[in-house]
């Protein structure tokens, strides 16, 4: 196969959709690791993947999206400049800290932030999770808490052996490093 990011099957989808949807906890791989996902909006399921990677709630997550549209709720109350901001680095590994002005995103998810991290990916095995699950989901970066990002599956195996409840078969993106943050209220890049 000599497609970069070979797209997965349906059934795969709809197992992964499946598992969402029941508060499961998945390993994918996204542009430069493997990353820790499950629906934002499931407590549970964000409970336990802070639990499963150790990570103490206040820091907050990442929410990962397909397309402008599945993050649109958020970009709408901003100002253009804003908004136009943002837009400009999407898609690709650029994570951009957006004011929750409404408080829409969870408060597990967001933690102790006014803003929520949120990156629209341009790896397609990422847009195909996205876009089955309906939604925006959470991307982690796939390792407890202290240790390395996982970059093989079986890394991902090691670290969470049966813990998780479906590792998605794929490669991982171009990227060397994870994705760059940039705060769009103050253009300040915090990685």
């Amino acid at each position: 196969m000599t497609d970069k990011h070979p797209t997965i099957s349906q059934w795969h989808l709809q197992q992964t959709r499946l598992i969402l949807l029941a508060g499961g906890v998945i390993a994918y791989p996204t542009e430069a690791v493997w990353g820790l996902g499950c629906d934002p909006w499931n407590a549970d399921a964000v409970d336990r993947l802070l639990e499963l990677k150790d990570r103490p709630a206040h820091k907050g997550l990442i929410l990962v999206a397909a397309s402008v549209a599945q993050i649109e709720f958020l970009l709408a109350p901003l100002k253009d400049s804003l908004r136009h901001r943002a837009l400009e680095c999407w898609p690709g590994p650029v994570t951009c800290l957006l004011p929750d002005i409404h408080h829409q995103i969870p408060a597990n998810v967001r933690g102790n932030h006014r803003s929520v991290a949120v990156r629209i990916s341009d790896h397609p095995l990422v847009q195909q999770l996205c876009e089955t699950a309906g939604g925006p989901l959470v991307s982690t970066s796939c390792n407890p808490t202290g240790r390395q990002p996982a970059r093989q599956v079986w890394q991902v195996h090691r670290y969470f052996g049966h813990q998780l409840d479906k590792v998605v078969p794929g490669r991982l993106g171009g990227q060397k490093k994870p994705s760059q943050i940039l705060d769009i209220a103050t253009g300040r890049w915090l990685r």
